[in-house]
Parts: structure tokens; sequence; C-alpha cells
């Protein structure tokens, strides 16, 4: 599995004959699971098509501020009509990575200086993520000092550069400038960003959603949880390079991750023998699945059908599933949530300790924007010694990346 699963790349490729390679790049960075977005400068369509980057990357490119379609001498034809726009902020924040491939000599300057004259300059302004870049020039031009003022410039906004190599250049001399090759340019990126993910090499257990309790084939004892706090958890962890395992009760979610590894369930039965069969082999369990604490104790074969005023279903405890891992953990960091209406502070202080919990997240239905269904929570930690950390509302999304910054400070402890 490369770390580049998953991930929303943008390629920008200036006017340089190492454009070329840029077919063979954008098939790598689609092997490796990422998605890819091509822009490409006025000048680079004189050494590869915008066709041949369309077909690769499943993807339309992009060159200019109007849709290929639509000029600006069509503007001036029909001042009333709508012109449809490549919006350079859209795409500058939907990318995770940004790579200009090849950089040549004026293109660095331009983006060292911010004139900001074409679509991929402009998305290069407009980026929040990491930057790379890859030279590509002749060996005079590598050394100008106006080229290495361009490279230190870069650098000191926080850009990476992929060094050039050496070998044969276009104008028929040898030496320094060369665009890294593709293979060698997506070994860099994964590498630097393996170097950056704190979880990698780590095995996290993650529960997610409801659990349906049959009573009869057609009807069950259910809640509200939609799973989203649970699938938030999963997708932030694999981008901290974790492989997770998340077991799912029934919800119409859905993540796509080579580092998650999906496995659906219905009942708490269902989701205690998932969990005791993965436990003993993961580093971290994070029980954020709304788990039924009864389920009805004989369901029936078949339907039942609607006969007597009352109706009286016997119900029996279900398995506690964290109590049970807290009992069997070794070096595991152990993590529950906590749904509580009344003394919260003090029903998750005792469930941190009945349960052996190394740290409890604590939702309150008293607060506005916590609970099910909705797009954000309002969560307090507490840890095995007690140590209340209350948190602002936030997206699920947010807690999420909260939590998981709470098991990295336990690995670097």
């Amino acid at each position: 599995m490369s770390v580049l699963s998953g991930k929303k790349i943008v390629l920008g490729i200036s006017g340089g004959i190492a454009a070329y390679k840029t077919a063979s790049l954008v098939r790598l960075f689609i092997k490796a699971g990422a998605h890819v977005q091509v822009i490409m400068t006025p000048a680079s369509k004189d050494f590869i098509t915008p066709l041949t980057l369309s077909t690769l990357s499943k993807r339309p490119v992009f060159s200019s501020f109007y849709k290929e379609d639509e000029t600006l001498d069509s503007e001036v034809e029909n001042p009333n009509q709508n012109l449809e726009w490549n919006n350079h902020v859209e795409i500058g924040l939907w990318a995770d990575l940004m790579i200009i491939a090849p950089a040549t000599a004026n293109t660095l300057s331009k983006m060292a200086n911010g004139i900001c004259d074409n679509l991929l300059i402009a998305t290069y302004l407009s980026a929040k993520c990491p930057v790379y870049f890859a030279p590509a020039m002749d060996l005079d031009m590598y050394k100008h000092p106006s080229t290495i003022e361009s490279f230190n410039k870069l650098e000191s906004f926080g850009n990476t550069i992929i060094p050039a190599e050496s070998g044969e250049l276009a104008s028929g001399l040898s030496g320094e400038g060369r665009m890294a090759e593709p293979e060698n340019i997506v070994a860099f990126i994964e590498n630097k960003m393996e170097f950056k993910l704190p979880l990698l090499g780590k095995k996290i257990l993650i529960t997610a959603g409801p659990t349906y309790e049959a009573i009869d084939p057609v009807r069950f004892i259910g809640n509200h949880s939609s799973g989203k706090m649970g699938y938030d958890l999963a997708l932030c962890a694999a981008n901290y390079g974790a492989s997770v395992i998340l077991i799912s009760g029934p919800t119409h979610l859905s993540i796509n991750h080579d580092f998650v590894k999906v496995i659906n369930i219905n009942s708490a039965e269902e989701m205690y023998a998932e969990c005791q069969k993965y436990f003993k082999t993961s580093d971290v369990f994070i029980g954020a699945a709304a788990v039924a604490d009864y389920k009805p104790k004989n369901p029936a074969l078949h339907k039942i059908k609607k006969s007597e005023d009352s109706f009286v279903i016997e119900l029996e405890k279900t398995k506690d599933i964290l109590q049970s891992l807290g009992k069997s953990k070794e070096n595991q960091f152990l993590i529950g949530f906590a749904l509580e209406t009344e003394n919260e502070i003090e029903n998750a202080k005792l469930k941190v300790q009945k349960k052996n919990l190394d740290l409890i997240v604590l939702n309150s239905l008293q607060d506005k924007g916590a609970g099910f269904g909705g797009s954000t929570n309002k969560v307090t930690f507490i840890d095995s010694n007690f140590n209340v950390f209350p948190m602002e509302l936030k997206s699920k999304e947010e807690v999420a990346n909260d939590i998981l910054i709470k098991i990295i400070a336990h690995y670097e402890a």
C-alpha cells in the first residue's frame, strides 16, 4: 500500500522538454491510488497533449482560467454570455499535495516572486498543501545565481525541491539539470510522507455505528447512531499512516482508503466476535460504536403477527465489548466513548476505572450540537488519571483529529 493512496494531487506541468515524462508520472500516481488533477501552462502543450494526460488521469486537464471551449473572444462577441471558469482557489484547496514537474527556470521565478500570469501559478499561490517542485533545465541555467535564488526562496516558503539528476540534456550537453525520473519523484514524495506519518506501522481497531438486535426476521432494536464519528476516526488514523480495521454496524457510510479494512456486522454479538479476533494484534482500540446494551432473549424465527393489545419482549444483556478488552489488554491503548445525560463526569470516570481505559471521550446530550446524527460534537476527554479536558464544539472530523493527536502523544511520550 502506498502512502499516496487516496491523496488528491495537483500536478503542474510547465513548458520544458521533460514534460513528455509526465505521462509516466501520472500513471504512477494513479497506480499508487492517488487522484490526479493536471494543470498545464500554455507552453507545456507544445511538448505533450492535454488529451494524453486527461486519458491517463481520467480528469479534464486545465490550462487556462476559462473552460477550454470558451475564449475571451467569445465574451466580446456575446457580452451577456456566462463563461465557466476554472476556479484556482477551489483547486488549490482541494489538493492534499501539489507537484510542479517539470519546473522550468521561468516557472520557478514566477513561483518565487508571485508573478501570477497563468492558472498554474494562481493555483500554486492558493494552495494550502505541501508543494514539491522538480526542476528541469540546462546545466548552466540550473547553476545560475537567479535559479539558485529561486530555489532558496521557494524552500524558505516551505516548498520542497526534488533535486535534478545528472545526465544527457536536451542541448546535447551532459550534466546536472535533468528532471528526476518519474519513479524517483514518486519514491521521493513517498519517503518524505512516510517520515511525516507518526502512526506508520501502528494497527488501530475501531468500532463504528449502531448494532441491530433482532426481534424477528424483519424487526430489530437499534439506535440513531450514524457511524460518522467512527468513520472519521478511521480515515484520520489512516491519513496518519496507521493500518486500520473498522468494524462497522449498519450505516450508509463508506470509506475508500488502502490503509482501512472494513468489516460489516449487524449485531453486538458479531461485533464482539470480530473485536476479540483482531484485538490481540492491535496497538490501539477505539470503541466509537453505539452498541446495544440489551437484546431480545428469544428472537422469533418468523415475523410476529399483530394480535394482542400489548406485547412483552424479554431482554438480556449483550456482552460488554469494551470491558472484555480492558480485562485482556496488554500494551494496547484503549479508548472508549460515553454518552451521558446526567452526572456526566462522575459516570465517565467510573467507566474509565471499571473498563480499564486509557482515555474516555465523553458526550453529553445536554450540549447543543453533540450526540447522534449531526456533523458536530462537543466532547470532554478524561484520562486514566482522571484528568479532565473539556473541548469546544467542533466538527466530527476535528474531534477525530483531536483523538488521534492524543494517541500520537501517547506513543511519543
